[in-house]
């Protein structure tokens, strides 16, 4: 979310479609605001994670892309953790 390019209305706009494409990727069942968490709170981990294997993604669809990737991570986890 330190890309001027994107700011906070994009942010949760894009965070709510990469929320809801990884809720349909790993098919799970959440509501609008869990998709819009778990896409903003995944585009943070997969840029940090994708960060220190020195990849960037910048600009709406780099947030897309980075928030479905997170996204479909902390779906993961919370699954293996719930187990």
């Amino acid at each position: 979310m330190q890309n001027p390019g994107v700011g906070w209305i994009a942010a949760i706009i894009i965070g709510g479609i990469a929320g809801w494409l990884a809720e349909m990727f790993m098919k799970s069942n959440m509501g609008v605001l869990m998709n819009i968490i778990l896409g903003i709170v995944g585009a943070i981990v997969a840029n940090v994670l994708l960060g220190l294997l020195g990849v960037s993604l910048a600009g709406w669809l780099g947030y897309l892309v980075a928030g479905f990737i997170g996204a479909c991570i902390l779906i993961a986890v919370a699954r293996m953790i719930k187990r």
